[in-house]
């Protein structure tokens, strides 16, 4: 069975493990759409499932916390990523030390 760009997407993003992140355009490329990085985002924004996909581990390409909307928004996205161990350079992620590398 052929899964759809979104399955692909989901399957990605549940492997980030916790103290890391990964960016919404790492994501696009990884499943194969370097250029799909707004419908990456899209799909972090309709999750049904955060206990299976952690969309709170996507972040945008400069470390920013943009488009959760679980809780309180950011504020809580940047509590759950302090709490796995993710490091911040003031309300960014610093991007050298917590994106995920995937292994391939």
């Amino acid at each position: 069975m052929k899964l759809s760009f979104k399955e692909k997407v989901y399957k990605v993003a549940h492997d980030i493990p916790k103290g890391k992140v990964a960016t919404y355009g790492q994501l696009a490329c990884l499943v194969g759409n370097k250029k799909a990085a707004r419908a990456v985002g899209l799909f972090m924004k309709n999750n049904s499932d955060r206990s299976v996909v952690p969309c709170h581990r996507v972040v945008a390409a400069n470390g920013a916390l943009t488009g959760y909307s679980f809780g309180r928004g950011s504020a809580t996205k940047k509590k759950m990523l302090e709490k796995e161990g993710v490091i911040f350079k003031g309300q960014k992620v610093d991007l050298s030390k917590s994106q995920w590398k995937k292994i391939v």
